[in-house]
């Protein structure tokens, strides 16, 4: 890892030509000047901390009750994890930036924001694969999920999937900061992403662009097509359940799930797994407003609104906080 960000740092030194490098970029966020942006601070305030709030309760809540300590809620728990973890990776920055007349991110800084959002916005597809898995064993196979969702089997998943997402992040960081960014430094964009740096850039981006729409692409069909599968053979056997209870309530378990993965791919699709043409950097930055900051702040709410054994352990650790019993 330390000669993967020395090997970026060196790169501030090279040239092209006369031109040198840049050392840093501008991050325009929402404007074209240097003059503070009000509305996107409170804004961003606003959903940041209702994010910090969210995810953290999320974690405590189920780390606190015995109740909870069950596969879906351990893969839960890492999913605000990642939630928590990608959005404070953006948000304090562009924060930041909004307020202050001088928007500049150093040049491996920008490699280290863009390393661990494409690290943790990665991890984050496999886990919700394997949250769709974790589902299809409890409905379709209930008499043998403790034995196919063991402990050793949930801690796999989770360590395979920030490997998955780890080398994602390698091949998209380094191929990105390959690429030599000469004369304007202005990014147009909150943060530092892959499509606007490309976009900075005057080397020949093909190799990038094809990586990056054939990399995300096959991400992003993997793993939705795991959750696709996974859901199939979750509502067939849900239909050929006799009682309209036991119906509803195998649905109420994987509502929650359905609406996080549909919000998720939706925005992902859209910024990484189509071509750069289709989309202009506007279209992309209001995207990504969503999918780095609204989606993470939805989440705990869509968890913990729709689901019974939540709103019960939140109930039981609040008396205990307040009444110590």
């Amino acid at each position: 890892m330390f000669s993967f960000f020395k090997a970026i740092t060196a790169m501030v030194s090279m040239k092209e030509g006369n031109c040198t490098v840049v050392s840093e970029f501008i991050l325009l966020g929402f404007g074209k000047g240097q003059e503070p942006q009000l509305i996107p601070f409170l804004l961003f305030l606003g959903i940041y901390v209702t994010i910090l709030l969210g995810n953290i309760i999320i974690v405590f809540v189920i780390m606190t009750n015995r109740q909870l300590h069950t596969p879906m809620y351990f893969l839960l728990t890492h999913l605000s994890s990642l939630d928590f973890c990608y959005s404070s990776v953006i948000a304090p920055k562009a924060l930041v930036s909004f307020l202050s007349t001088s928007k500049g991110i150093s040049y491996k800084g920008c490699a280290a924001q863009l390393f661990f959002f494409a690290v943790f916005v990665s991890t984050e597809a496999f886990i919700l694969a394997a949250m769709a898995y974790d589902r299809f064993t409890a409905i379709c196979n209930p008499l043998h999920y403790s034995a196919v969702m063991s402990k050793q089997v949930c801690i796999q998943l989770v360590v395979g999937s920030y490997f998955c997402g780890f080398l994602n992040s390698m091949v998209q960081t380094g191929l990105t900061f390959r690429l030599h960014y000469c004369g304007p430094n202005e990014l147009d964009h909150f943060f530092c992403d892959v499509p606007a740096l490309m976009n900075l850039s005057n080397s020949d981006k093909y190799v990038n662009e094809l990586v990056l729409f054939s990399l995300s692409g096959v991400i992003i069909m993997s793993t939705s097509l795991a959750i696709l599968v996974s859901y199939v053979y979750i509502v067939v056997t849900i239909l050929q359940i006799h009682s309209s209870k036991g119906r509803q309530k195998a649905f109420s378990t994987c509502t929650s799930h359905m609406v996080t993965v549909s919000l998720f791919y939706g925005t992902v699709t859209f910024m990484y797994a189509q071509p750069s043409s289709l989309s202009s950097l506007a279209q992309s930055k209001v995207v990504s407003v969503f999918y780095t900051l609204v989606i993470p702040m939805l989440n705990p709410l869509i968890y913990s609104l729709r689901n019974k054994d939540v709103k019960e352990a939140f109930r039981r650790t609040m008396r205990k906080k307040i009444f110590g019993k």
